[in-house]
């Protein structure tokens, strides 16, 4: 499953690194919440949570219906 995750994240890299961000795989749980690392200009952005959620969680959700929730950790 981790593959499938970070195939997956490799999808959405281009359209952040655009904006000058990146998101980095931190890890998947037991539980299946995916926990990722905002970097670059998506770090400390205040759109950030709106970029996670609309954007990284759903489009992994879409791609990887088992995944249960995608969290930012520091």
């Amino acid at each position: 499953m981790q593959e499938n995750v970070q195939k997956v994240l490799a999808q959405i890299r281009p359209t952040l690194q655009r904006d000058g961000g990146d998101v980095e795989f931190v890890e998947l749980g037991p539980d299946l919440v995916l926990k990722v690392r905002l970097t670059g200009a998506c770090q400390g952005c205040p759109m950030a949570s709106v970029t996670l959620k609309e954007g990284i969680e759903k489009f992994v959700k879409s791609e990887l219906p088992t995944i249960r929730a995608v969290e930012a950790v520091e």
